[in-house]
């Protein structure tokens, strides 16, 4: 279900922080119905090993690479603030991690590969990305069906969730995500000051989707963080096909 219960104008909503811009209501009074849609669909749930994510993370996370995507993150927040946000201001409140990173990238691989067999374009999938760091940690990616008519349940990316097609489908992903036509230049991209863009190792070639399939506009992506991009392995959360 997606409802529409308020608006904000001038200032974008921030989903890490929803009281830092105040919203604004749909009615002057307290609205007895709101405008919503109900999504009938379908979707595959991934759960990465838990081992795997805490070994990479230990690996990876004094890196100069991770470093540098913090440090982006910050001056972004930094450089979108407006002096009519209500509230301290915090530019580091809100970083999502190098596991976050990892998980991303992940899944935008497989919407665009699982695009090609499911039988949806891929404006018609979406992501929700599961990540904590706290004493529950949680590791999930689930690519669902986006539209609210018959078009998302037809089946088809239910059918890829099967071990065989779902084992094949996610080694090619790997293998493609390891080579892109604009490389050298997209596997070297890393945010330096003073940009503030958001990603990586990425782009619309190899890992960029609609903007309304991706939860993050494209954003916290970096293909170096999942398969190793030259003989250098370290950064990889699969440094060899499983």
């Amino acid at each position: 279900m997606r409802a529409l219960v308020g608006f904000t104008r001038l200032d974008a909503p921030d989903p890490d922080d929803p009281e830092l811009v105040t919203r604004a209501p749909l009615a002057r009074d307290g609205p007895t119905w709101v405008p919503a849609s109900e999504v009938r669909g379908e979707g595959i749930f991934l759960r990465i090993p838990e081992d795997v994510l805490t070994e990479w993370e230990q690996r990876v996370e004094d890196t100069t690479e991770v470093r540098s995507h913090y440090d982006a993150y910050v001056r972004f927040r930094g450089n979108r603030y407006s002096d009519r946000l209500r509230g301290a201001f915090d530019p580091t409140k809100g970083w999502p991690g190098a596991r976050y990173l990892a998980l991303h990238t992940l899944s935008h691989l497989l919407i665009r590969t699982i695009a090609l067999e499911c039988g949806y374009n891929s404006a018609s999938l979406s992501e929700r990305i599961y990540t904590s760091h706290d004493d529950d940690p949680r590791a999930g990616i689930l690519i669902y069906t986006a539209v609210p008519d018959a078009e998302g349940t037809l089946g088809g990316l239910v059918s890829l969730a099967e071990p065989e097609p779902l084992t094949r489908l996610v080694r090619r992903a790997l293998r493609e995500a390891r080579h892109c036509s604009s490389d050298p230049l997209c596997a070297e991209r890393l945010p330096e000051a003073p940009a503030d863009f958001l990603h990586g190792a990425a782009c619309h070639v190899c890992l960029f989707v609609s903007e309304t399939t991706c939860e993050r506009g494209n954003r916290f992506l970096d293909r170096r963080f999942v398969v190793p991009l030259d003989v250098d392995d370290r950064l990889a959360l699969y440094p060899q096909l499983p």
